[in-house]
């Protein structure tokens, strides 16, 4: 049962090593200027509906992918035995991690595209969401009722 935590602990870090490296990719191709940046920069319109669709997405989906995996874990995952509850535990952790991937990229092609800070803002915000995803062996344990024996 050990090796299969560790497995699932090191499945969850590189799921959150590349939660990280995807934005930091697109933030060295904004700025080598690899996409089209600042195209919607002077179109007050589109500057607009890019900002107010970044923030409602992260408004809605920073709470969602948090209480969503309480849910699931409360509802769905204490009811599976230790190795069908490890592998739904890291299949909703990467499901959350995805839907917080989805914010931060997002806002960051909106700034990019737009120059507006609104969008820096809520990736920033999607970043700081991730924290508390961060993948630890004691969080595991404590979250599946695992005793270390």
């Amino acid at each position: 049962m050990e090796q299969q935590i560790n497995r699932a602990i090191r499945s969850l870090n590189i799921s959150y090593i590349f939660f990280w490296m995807f934005p930091a990719f697109l933030w060295g191709a904004g700025e080598l200027e690899l996409f089209p940046v600042g195209a919607f920069a002077d179109d007050v319109q589109v500057r607009y509906y890019m900002d107010t669709f970044g923030i409602l997405l992260t408004a809605s989906c920073v709470p969602l992918s948090l209480k969503l995996f309480s849910i699931a874990l409360k509802k769905k995952i204490d009811l599976l035995t230790i190795t069908l509850a490890l592998r739904k535990y890291v299949q909703w952790s990467n499901i959350r991690l995805g839907i917080l991937e989805v914010i931060v990229l997002v806002n960051l092609s909106c700034y990019y595209m737009t120059y507006s800070s609104t969008g820096n803002l809520c990736a920033l915000i999607g970043l700081t969401a991730s924290l508390f995803c961060l993948p630890s062996g004691k969080k595991l344990r404590n979250e599946l009722h695992i005793d270390k024996d």
